[in-house]
């Protein structure tokens, strides 16, 4: 009964999560290896920013709860589309097909992109509330640049979301060194500044795609 009260997007979000989960233990069954076996959890980490931008999106002011949302929203928001990154792990690996694990992984970077920009639109629709509408693409492109450098440095320098509590120190020295010693920094910048751009086309496609369907048959 309640999968029937379920909007027809978090069905589909619910089909693609499950189909990437079912690659994988198929392959896990058939191997009796655990390779690729962190996406449960990375997956799950995906889904976080999701449903803080939902909580936020119900929000009508610009008051205490609102921002604690939108913080916990920031700070959780790279683990969608770090999913991405974890292409770097994919490797021919037999007696499993060199093209399943590509569906695998594909199926997982889809996965980040779709809970990104869902996570993503829902922010926007609360600050288009609290804000002027010719500040809101700004707003977005500065999110998506800060989630290019939490993607970086989740991935390189192996720092999580919740190291800004466990961590501040190591965190702050880090971010520090990179803002100091930008030409150090090069690869930092590059790569933050490329997955925003990325991050950023498919932003901005979306909220074009509309525009290019054709028109509804009722």
């Amino acid at each position: 009964m309640k999968l029937k009260k379920l909007s027809d997007t978090k069905r589909l979000i619910l089909i693609s999560l499950g189909f990437t989960l079912s690659l994988l233990f198929v392959r896990v069954f058939y191997t009796g290896e655990l390779a690729y076996f962190f996406y449960p959890w990375n997956l799950f980490l995906a889904t976080v920013p999701l449903f803080f931008s939902s909580l936020l999106k119900r929000q009508t002011t610009l008051n205490y709860k609102s921002i604690l949302y939108f913080v916990l929203w920031l700070l959780f928001l790279p683990n969608a589309p770090y999913l991405v990154t974890d292409i770097f792990h994919y490797e021919q690996r037999p007696p499993v097909p060199v093209w399943f694990d590509l569906v695998l992984v594909v199926s997982g970077a889809w996965n980040g992109i779709l809970l990104c920009m869902l996570s993503l639109f829902s922010v926007e629709k609360f600050i288009r509330k609290v804000c002027s509408r010719k500040y809101v693409d700004c707003i977005m492109l500065s999110i998506l640049a800060a989630c290019g450098y939490g993607i970086y440095i989740g991935r390189f320098l192996r720092f999580n979301s919740w190291d800004v509590i466990t961590d501040p120190a190591g965190l702050l020295k880090a971010s520090t060194h990179h803002i100091h010693h930008p030409v150090q920094s090069l690869n930092v910048w590059l790569f933050t500044f490329l997955f925003a751009s990325f991050l950023s086309i498919v932003y901005f496609t979306i909220k074009k795609l509309p525009q290019a369907l054709p028109p509804r048959q009722f």
